[in-house]
């Protein structure tokens, strides 16, 4: 085959002894109207390989001819755009990402393959538009989880954000102009706010089963469960999630090397993350949560703690002759290796079973921190450098929820306000004493004038009555009064 291809007639029968189609062998290829045009041709694609085109369906052979010669006068780029399906490109996108994390490829992969091959990857990637990303979605909405449930809308965003990261490399790269899953309207994500664990809400999770997405333990409960875990190889590890915020992979990628005990102070500077269970150690989330922590003396005190009860272990393996491996993470299993990130959940699942409070998650912990730390006194800076969080608003919006007795005080603040505000608050407060004294009838005078009786121009008096009337007194001022200076 030459660069410019073959142009030829192509029909669907099928032979009845062979059972295959026959093609360009069929005798009635030579009939008119029967059969349909196709052309065959070479190109170079994005990696620079030769690569076989054939397209079809043409009325004509100028038809054909037609389109052979536009397809060949695009760049190399917009080729791979005409020629290209989705599901070909997603996979080639997915092959140069490598600047993401695991977690992160492995995300994508899941929606890529899960979702959007099966509902959009038959189709060529340059004819891709809104309407046909509308209907994916909508058929993507229609199916259901492993739970049984129709897909949420927390899960829809998750896979546009993926294809539209995805269509934004075909953008980069020139295979498309735009992209056509910019302006997608889809359910709106709800944004959880975090949950205290009132009385109320713990007798309707006994009675029902039902808990907050977000739920935080009051201090009470807080202490509650430190005091039951106290005993716990992980309390250093409960302690500072609690009350200084880490994340799980942060906790899991803590050394001693950044722990300064002397100066009350950590340094976040990595984080062990899982994508299926296979553990990556890498840098933290984001810029930000590169951070240093400061630690009070009771964190200090439990620190101090952890680490001799390590040195215990390592010299107890020691002596019956088993190996410790010294590889200064701070939380470590029995032979000193660090712990699975994903051991800390299940942990805390089976220690809050046991003692008998509220469920909790173990990122729940984390935000209990925030609202802590918010109760003590501390600014929502001071908070977000806590945290390690980028944005303020984040902050704000998600990870701070105002406990039950500060809103109690907040009420009664308010309501004080009211009270102590003059006149005004002394006869709400009568209202609101057991003998209410009944309300006495405001004299005429200070009654207030009707907007008819504002308009009712003043009477004016004549200059003789104005001059007997208002004549002072021997030996004193005159007193100017309200008529005279109207009529002033």
């Amino acid at each position: 085959m030459n660069g410019h291809g073959v142009i030829v007639k192509r029909c669907r029968c099928v032979d009845p002894e062979t059972g295959r189609r026959r093609g360009a062998s069929c005798p009635l290829l030579a009939q008119r109207g029967h059969g349909s045009w196709y052309f065959h041709c070479s190109t170079r694609n994005l990696l620079g390989r030769a690569e076989r085109i054939r397209r079809g369906g043409y009325p004509s052979e100028a038809a054909a001819r037609k389109s052979r010669d536009e397809l060949l006068a695009l760049s190399r780029e917009e080729q791979a755009g005409r020629c290209w399906t989705v599901a070909r490109w997603l996979r080639y996108w997915l092959s140069t990402r490598t600047r993401i994390r695991p977690t992160t490829r492995m995300n994508y992969t899941h929606d890529v393959e899960r979702f959007l091959i099966p509902h959009i990857g038959q189709l060529i990637l340059g004819d891709l538009n809104p309407r046909q990303l509308t209907s994916a979605f909508a058929q993507i909405a229609a199916t259901r989880n492993r739970s049984g449930q129709l897909q949420s809308a927390c899960t829809l965003q998750h896979v546009h954000t993926t294809l539209r990261a995805a269509l934004t490399g075909a953008v980069r790269e020139g295979l498309l102009t735009h992209n056509p899953a910019r302006h997608l309207e889809l359910p709106a994500r709800p944004r959880p706010q975090a949950q205290v664990w009132t009385e109320a809400r713990v007798a309707e999770w006994k009675a029902t089963g039902e808990r907050p997405t977000i739920a935080v333990w009051t201090p009470v409960q807080l202490a509650a469960f430190l005091d039951y875990v106290r005993d716990d190889g992980l309390f250093a590890l409960w302690w500072l999630i609690a009350l200084r915020g880490l994340r799980r992979g942060e906790a899991a990628g803590l050394r001693w090397s950044e722990v300064d005990l002397h100066t009350g102070q950590l340094s976040v500077v990595r984080q062990r993350t899982t994508a299926g269970y296979d553990v990556h150690e890498g840098p933290p989330k984001s810029a930000s949560s590169r951070r240093s922590v400061a630690l009070d003396q009771h964190t200090v005190r439990v620190l101090r703690q952890h680490r001799d009860r390590q040195t215990q272990r390592r010299s107890a393996r020691a002596t019956i002759g088993k190996v410790w491996h010294d590889s200064g993470y701070v939380f470590t299993g029995p032979d000193g290796m660090p712990i699975h990130p994903g051991y800390p959940t299940q942990r805390l699942r089976l220690l809050v079973n046991r003692a008998g409070l509220p469920p909790i998650r173990l990122h729940d912990l984390r935000h209990g921190s925030a609202t802590l730390a918010r109760e003590a006194g501390a600014d929502l800076k001071a908070v977000q450098d806590q945290l390690g969080h980028a944005s303020i608003q984040l902050t704000a919006d998600i990870y701070t929820s105002v406990l039950p007795e500060s809103q109690r005080e907040a009420a009664e603040a308010t309501a004080r306000l009211v009270l102590d505000a003059g006149k005004p608050g002394g006869e709400i407060q009568r209202q609101l004493s057991h003998n209410p004294k009944p309300p006495q009838e405001r004299p005429a005078e200070a009654r207030p004038v009707t907007t008819a009786s504002a308009c009712r121009p003043r009477w004016k008096p004549s200059s003789a009555t104005r001059a007997t009337e208002l004549r002072p007194a021997a030996g004193r001022r005159p007193r100017r009064t309200h008529e005279s200076r109207w009529h002033r």
